[in-house]
Formats: structure tokens, sequence, C-alpha cells
């Protein structure tokens, strides 16, 4: 089957992802962030890798926990598209933010999953208006309502932010939206 079948099914699947981030962040609590290590720096060709790893990383407990709430909702409402379209999404949103941030970035060290929130963010703003489905659209009403003003993160604002991650994210999940939502 090609949808997550269940509700029951999506909460496991973002239970598992829960558990995985707070044991990446516990390991890296007790190990003083040497996680951090594989972070993502752009311009430097030994961490390209780093942008599958670096939305895994945080650097402390309230860095994760600021991006939880959103990542696990946007996350959630993706899965209402196919499964499929949904790893399709999720992969865009990773290359595109993460290469990116690599290509375009400061000269910094950039980790965290809200690269991923605005991904997912930027692909259900636009993807219910491109599936032409009235319940793809009403999430995307909803989104853009209850949501709108993360636009404001895509710009620059604390010099220890990466407004970088925010903005080549959000870009990946409207080029996702783009070519995946139909």
């Amino acid at each position: 089957m090609n949808q997550f079948p269940t509700l029951k099914k999506q909460i496991q699947f973002l239970i598992i992802v829960t558990l995985i981030l707070f044991i990446v962040s516990a390991v890296n609590l007790v190990t003083a962030n040497s996680l951090n290590n594989f972070g993502l720096i752009p311009r430097e060709l030994h961490t390209l890798p780093a942008i599958f790893i670096a939305p895994w990383l945080h650097g402390s407990a309230a860095h994760l926990l600021t991006n939880l709430i959103p990542l696990l909702l946007f996350m959630w409402l993706t899965m209402q598209w196919p499964k499929s379209r949904f790893w399709l999404v999720t992969l865009t949103i990773c290359v595109v933010g993460g290469m990116g941030v690599w290509l375009f970035g400061r000269t910094a060290l950039h980790i965290g999953a809200s690269g991923m929130v605005y991904g997912y963010f930027g692909f259900l703003i636009l993807a219910g208006f491109r599936s032409r489905q009235l319940r793809y659209i009403a999430i995307s009403v909803l989104v853009a309502l209850l949501y709108g003003g993360m636009l404001m993160g895509i710009l620059p604002s604390r010099a220890f932010i990466s407004f970088e991650y925010h903005l080549f994210g959000f870009f990946g999940g409207l080029l996702a939206a783009w070519a995946w939502a139909k």
C-alpha cells in the first residue's frame, strides 16, 4: 500500500524519529557535543555527507525542543500525501537544503532539524494548491494561517542561527511541492 496505512503507524513512525533525535542528543550531551563535528561546514568537501547527518544534530536540548514540535507536526501533515511522496519530499528537502547551505552558507558549523522544518513548511504551503485537491488545499491554508510568521525565519536575524538552512530548506520544500505534489 502506498499510504501510511493508519494514524497508529504514522504516530509510531514519529515516535521512532523522536527517539532517534533524543538518543543522538543524549550521546552528544555526554560527549561534550562531539557529534557536532559531523555537522555541515560550507564548501568543506569532507563535510558534504553531513547534508544527511546535520539535521539529526543539535547544539543543546533547547535547540532540539525548539525544532521538535514543528518537525513532528509538519512531518505528520506531509504523511497525508502518499507514502512514496513523503519519502521523495523528505529526500528533496534534505538534499536541496543541505546542498544550498554547503554551496552558499556562511563558513560556520550548520546543524539542526530546522532546515527540515522549513522544508516541510514550504512543501505544505504550496503542495495543496499544486495538487488541486480540497483536503490538501485545506492543509496548505491551515499551515499558512497558523505558521505563516515562520517566513521571517528565512531572513538573517541572529549570528548563531543558520538562516541559510531555513532558506534553502524552505526552497527545497517548494521545489518538492512543485515536483511531487500533483
